[in-house]
């Protein structure tokens, strides 16, 4: 009898002790795990990712957009002709990031700011995306060739903001959404609205440990610039990521020669089924400036 009764109570006893573990991990609090290296870099192809520089690094980005490719033999295919593009962009902290650019197109100089709202965490904390806030500002430094205009210099500005919105799926998959408004204080005529909005799409798919392949599209939502001339297309542009030491190297096809949010999204001539396409590249190699006890690698793949 004795035996029975111990025996009977083995079950009560086991379902008091899960009770008081519920009840421990319900107090205890979780630890939080955030994701790391959605994106390669702070680019999918043109646009901007959720990506960020760390606090005190230094990313220095040469891209460049050869000439089209359907042009022939004459221009060796476009490699005869091109535009580059220049950027210094550094980490203040941990969510917020500022650079300098110049491209050679339109003689174009710009600065922007980019800072880290959401980021996609689990856990104690559940983030299902990330989310970044981008704003620009570029100035044409073009001659003016408008004798019939004022050269005003606010007449040369030119003014981007984006929400980027982001989740990496798994190890292989990332995925992001980019609302985008961009004002232009000159337009050709007093018609054209100076207001211009997009919604931009891109992803990455990760082939092996460096190499990624990502895809982008910005689809103009109302196209208003200049009477929504023909001319002017949607941006695709694919590219591949391939990270070698503390350089990613992305070799790219594209049919805008742009590289600022002003040039790409809105202004893009080139048509992908007439073979309207650039081959192209971009460089980012970061330098840390943080003391060695202070430093912490994270690795972007």
């Amino acid at each position: 009898m004795i035996i029975l009764i111990l025996f009977s109570a083995v079950p009560i006893v086991h379902s008091q002790s899960d009770d008081l573990l519920n009840m421990l991990d319900s107090i205890t609090p979780r630890e939080t795990l955030y994701t790391y290296g959605t994106f390669k870099s702070t680019r999918i192809v043109n646009g901007h990712s959720i990506e960020r520089m760390p606090q005190r690094q230094l990313d220095f980005r040469v891209s460049h957009r050869f000439g089209l490719i359907n042009q022939g033999y004459y221009q060796f295919f476009g490699l005869d002709q091109g535009s580059t593009f220049l950027s210094l962009e550094y980490g203040i902290n941990d969510w917020v990031m500022v650079g300098l650019n110049r491209a050679s197109l339109e003689k174009t100089a710009s600065c922007f700011a980019k800072f880290s709202i959401l980021r996609q965490s689990n856990g104690a904390k559940f983030m299902p995306v990330s989310m970044s806030y981008f704003v620009s500002t570029s100035l044409n430094g073009m001659k003016w060739t408008d004798p019939t205009r004022t050269n005003y210099f606010s007449s040369r500005l030119n003014y981007t903001q984006q929400l980027l919105i982001g989740r990496k799926f798994n190890e292989q998959i990332s995925l992001q959404i980019a609302p985008t408004w961009i004002h232009r204080n000159l337009v050709p005529t007093a018609l054209d609205n100076n207001d211009l909005f997009a919604f931009g799409m891109g992803g990455r798919y990760k082939l092996s440990r460096r190499i990624s392949f990502n895809v982008e599209y910005y689809p103009v939502i109302r196209p208003t610039w200049n009477y929504a001339d023909p001319q002017f297309k949607n941006c695709f542009s694919v590219g591949f990521d391939i990270e070698t030491g503390g350089h990613v190297f992305q070799l790219l096809l594209s049919n805008s020669q742009g590289m600022i949010e002003k040039s790409f999204i809105g202004e893009t001539t080139g048509n992908w089924f007439n073979g309207d396409m650039h081959l192209g590249f971009n460089i980012s190699r970061v330098f840390s400036f943080k003391k060695d006890k202070d430093k912490k690698i994270i690795t972007n793949i």
